[in-house]
């Protein structure tokens, strides 16, 4: 079993929630975000409902890239080992291309691929030291293809972390090491809020549920919820871009 689990972006939404499955599971977690309040919370929440785990917090931005280091390094002393880092803060801000917003797109760019690429840097470091470990990027359905508007970027930073997750795995093959690369499809969080089109969308509960269920089996890839993702994503790389486009 995956006993002591880093967790980033664990101040709401997906991380929150998984860090709620994974408490429930007698695991110890280490959560880390930008925003410190709402994880004393959690963290008082957890610790009183499992008095058997630790639960240790973090502020992390994960655009100022020697905090990464720094704060990887300080939970693995905490908890003596990390065995499963995921790699899930993000954003999702933007729009369409040639509209001035450049800025909003610059910053999920940097979030979700720079900042992700700083977090399996410092995983590895940790995982390569110990000879141990899985690290687990959270991708999206929507790297499977490009999509408009508010979500280019957002859709093109994820299908970057799906590509280079693959290339850490084809690093590490014939090692100890696991790398896992989770796609979610639309699971309500404030991300996906105010969208007006989020076909099959699920609970919070429902969808973090399915996450960790996912994670604990260490694939390769997982769309998640598998139903109906799997038989959607394999749709989604044939239908034409109209058809797509309208997804969203």
């Amino acid at each position: 079993m995956r006993k002591n689990i880093l967790i980033t972006g664990a101040s709401s939404g997906l991380g929150e929630g998984m860090a709620r499955e994974f408490a429930a599971k007698g695991c110890n977690l280490a959560l880390c975000a930008r925003r410190m309040e709402p994880m004393q919370i959690l963290k008082a929440e957890l610790e009183a409902a499992y008095p058997n785990i630790k639960v240790f917090i973090r502020e992390l931005d994960v655009c100022n890239y020697p905090q990464v280091f720094d704060v990887f390094k300080a939970f693995k002393e905490d908890m003596g080992s990390l065995d499963r880092v995921i790699v899930n803060a993000g954003m999702g801000k933007g729009a369409s291309l040639g509209k001035g917003y450049f800025e909003a797109n610059r910053r999920t760019a940097e979030t979700n691929f720079v900042g992700a690429l700083a977090q399996c840097e410092a995983a590895m470091e940790i995982f390569r030291a110990q000879n141990s470990g899985h690290l687990v990027t959270m991708s999206s359905m929507s790297a499977v293809r490009g999509m408009p508007r508010a979500i280019n970027i957002y859709a093109a930073t994820k299908a970057g972390l799906r590509t280079l997750t693959e290339g850490i795995r084809a690093d590490l093959l014939g090692t100890p090491i696991k790398a896992s690369c989770i796609l979610p499809g639309f699971i309500l969080t404030a991300i996906n809020a105010d969208l007006k089109k989020a076909p099959m969308r699920v609970d919070l509960e429902t969808g973090c549920r399915a996450l960790v269920k996912a994670i604990e089996r260490e694939p390769a890839e997982a769309k998640v919820p598998a139903w109906p993702w799997v038989p959607v994503g394999l749709a989604m790389k044939f239908l034409p871009l109209s058809i797509v486009a309208k997804m969203t």
